[in-house]
């Protein structure tokens, strides 16, 4: 990478950390373009060269830190002295895992929000920009290829688990709605095994 790159990609690397700082102190809502360029010290040119609006720059910031947390969670897997055996128990494993994460950092929690699943499908499927890698959706396709099962519509069957993780864990863990999660706990291993059986083809 050229110095010109290197700087261009310093840039961006401050604008998003900067928006992301804003973001969670101020609020999405009540943060401005001018807040984020004049915090990170550059004008508003720069903002434009790497993003169309806040919504573009807030769209980023989702799928890295959901991309990051999804990919911590495989790792986790994959470092596991013995890997559990079935495709359920492996999902079961790294929803457990992401939400052991959220958990821990309930900064991510309240902004990624419920966006979770969105923010790692849509770049399953299509790349925000050439120079953002966005990879863990593909190393969940990678658990469902290399299952013993068939299936139908695995991309929705990701979308469907992380919806429903990310869902319930903003409500659970940060407000305790409806029910404290060690409750929730209880139920959560079912729920997961009822929406993979529902793509399970037959």
């Amino acid at each position: 990478m050229g110095k010109a790159e290197e700087n261009k990609q310093q840039k961006k690397t401050k604008l998003l950390d900067t928006a992301f700082e804003l973001f969670t102190t101020k609020g999405t809502a009540q943060t401005s373009v001018s807040d984020i360029t004049s915090a990170a010290g550059v004008g508003k040119g720069t903002f434009y060269l790497y993003f169309k609006d806040k919504l573009s720059i807030e769209a980023q910031l989702v799928s890295r830190h959901a991309d990051t947390i999804l990919a911590h969670s495989l790792d986790a897997l994959k470092e596991l002295p013995k890997e559990p055996e079935t495709f359920e128990d492996k999902i079961i494993f790294i929803v457990y895992d992401i939400i052991d994460q959220l958990k821990l950092n309930q900064r991510y929690l309240r902004f990624i929000n419920k966006n979770l699943s969105w923010g790692i499908f849509r770049n399953a499927v299509s790349k925000i920009s050439e120079d953002d890698d966005f990879t863990s959706a593909e190393g969940l396709r990678a658990l469902i290829t290399q299952s013993t099962e068939e299936w139908e519509e695995p991309d929705l069957l990701i979308y469907s688990i992380l919806e429903f993780v990310s869902s319930t864990g903003y409500n659970i863990i940060l407000r305790e709605d409806p029910v404290s999660f060690e409750t929730y706990k209880t139920y959560l291993d079912k729920y997961i095994r009822s929406i993979i059986s529902v793509h399970k083809k037959c």
